[in-house]
């Protein structure tokens, strides 16, 4: 398997203590660089409204199967659960696209750090996500997240 770094994700975050929860709906504006030569895949992307973003968590350092998470005291496994330490610590957030400059994209609502490497864009198309028009069940989260 081989992944390549087609950009960088520039925010105001410098620690992982800085960078916002999850849950949390930051306003920040954030710019995804991607790299020149990865610019024309970027055309028509001003037509969608929001983006699937996938990043290199680069500062996430070892895992455990087994993880405590900020919403329940009993630990978890890790594959049920969004901690950033993993064996592939891959990030995905959901942005709102504000503008398109050459080959910086200007957002927000994105949780990574300054400097974090970018893997891929996908454009989010919610009727994507509903094929099944049953509820959705979010395990051990039910009850501590807002929904």
């Amino acid at each position: 398997m081989k992944l390549k770094q087609i950009g960088v994700i520039h925010t105001p975050y410098k620690t992982l203590t800085e960078c916002p929860c999850q849950t949390c709906k930051s306003e920040q504006i954030a710019e995804i660089e991607v790299f020149k030569e990865y610019e024309g895949g970027l055309k028509d992307i001003e037509g969608f409204s929001h983006l699937t973003v996938l990043y290199w968590l680069h500062k996430s350092e070892g895992y455990s199967l087994l993880v405590r998470t900020p919403w329940d005291t009993e630990p978890h496994g890790l594959f049920t659960t969004r901690s950033p330490h993993r064996p592939n610590p891959i990030g995905i957030s959901i942005v709102r696209l504000i503008e398109r400059k050459g080959n910086i994209l200007r957002v927000n609502g994105i949780d990574a750090i300054d400097g974090t490497p970018l893997i891929d864009i996908k454009p989010y198309v919610p009727e994507f996500g509903e094929k099944e028009k049953r509820e959705v069940r979010i395990g051990w989260f039910e009850g501590r997240i807002k929904r």
